[in-house]
């Protein structure tokens, strides 16, 4: 006696579409991240191509790592910084005095500047905080060099709610900890006037290498001859030339022994 054939089983239905909120927060790890909240164009088109969404991200900490303090935070975000559009840039901690004709050549005069000069960690993270909470500034300037990652997560968490920017410089030698920013780079300075940018944490794939940024500072701009553009191209011709540079002054050293001999 045969047994009935079993019934072909219905068709899956297709999936329902997810909801829109649901799913703009949904991305793939080989694809960029789309941000939940606005960006700011960071003026480098380069380094658009490669931050989720083209530019700088609102409502969530952005962690800037760099050797010292001080060295390339300006001529980073100088081509950003304009897009504020009247509204205030906090800076806390900086590890030297804003300089008011240089920021008014960016485009922002002195009355949109904001800036603590707290000496301790804890004075500093405190103010950051406050700033942050307070959602009054189109972009705050944070310098943490000692945040541990409690402090940071307790950032992130206020960052959420603020409609701004919100930087963080740290040191180069906290890159291996662990942090709750979405968004990391490293940024060294390399020859002609031009940084290294290597986005080492975002939403999306690694980003493999590093990108090139010509920053010559906007003061410079107009008065730099094409030999002062690109020093690095010019090398001496010969040892005497070197020597009167001083790039060579051990080989100086070993001729004068040479002649005392």
């Amino acid at each position: 006696m045969s047994s009935p054939s079993a019934e072909p089983s219905a068709p899956t239905p297709p999936a329902a579409p997810w909801p829109r909120r649901v799913a703009d927060a949904l991305w793939r790890g080989h694809e960029l991240g789309a941000p939940i909240s606005r960006v700011l164009t960071s003026g480098w088109a380069a380094l658009d191509r490669e931050l989720p969404g083209g530019g700088w991200p609102c409502r969530a900490l952005t962690e800037v790592l760099q050797a010292r303090p001080g060295a390339h935070e300006w001529r980073l975000l100088a081509p950003c910084l304009p897009q504020l559009a009247g509204r205030c840039l906090a800076l806390v901690g900086p590890p030297w005095t804003p300089h008011s004709p240089g920021l008014q050549r960016l485009g922002l005069p002195a009355r949109q500047l904001i800036w603590v000069q707290a000496d301790s960690e804890a004075e500093r993270l405190w103010a950051s905080e406050q700033l942050i909470r307070a959602n009054a500034c189109g972009a705050l300037l944070a310098w943490l060099p000692q945040a541990h990652p409690e402090a940071l997560r307790r950032l992130q968490v206020s960052a959420q709610g603020n409609d701004g920017l919100v930087l963080l410089f740290r040191p180069q030698a906290t890159q291996g900890q662990a942090s709750p920013a979405p968004l990391r780079l490293l940024v060294r300075h390399d020859a002609d006037w031009a940084l290294r940018v290597r986005v080492f944490k975002r939403k999306g794939p690694p980003h493999e290498g590093e990108l090139r940024l010509p920053s010559v500072p906007g003061g410079l701009d107009a008065v730099l001859t094409p030999r002062m553009r690109t020093p690095g191209r010019w090398v001496p011709e010969s040892e005497e030339a070197a020597d009167v540079v001083g790039r060579t002054a051990p080989a100086r050293s070993e001729r004068r022994q040479h002649q005392r001999a």
